[in-house]
């Protein structure tokens, strides 16, 4: 699995654990809904910024959601 498919089943993994919407989720972190949709889909690549700030939003780590 490429690291793009990786991190967008990892994200999607921690947003329903907290049993988030992505719409939930892009507010917390302060990004697109839109955004958030297309990394779920990993036809976007985040930025190093928006992978903090989702991670944060979250509650994890960077690493939770790269590993």
């Amino acid at each position: 699995m490429d690291f793009l498919r990786h991190f967008a089943a990892n994200l999607r993994r921690e947003r329903k654990a907290k049993g988030w919407s992505q719409e939930e989720l892009a507010e917390q972190a302060g990004v697109d809904r839109t955004y958030v949709s297309g990394i779920e889909r990993a036809v976007r690549n985040p930025t190093i910024t928006n992978v903090k700030r989702l991670a944060d939003a979250l509650g994890v780590s960077i690493g939770t959601l790269a590993d």
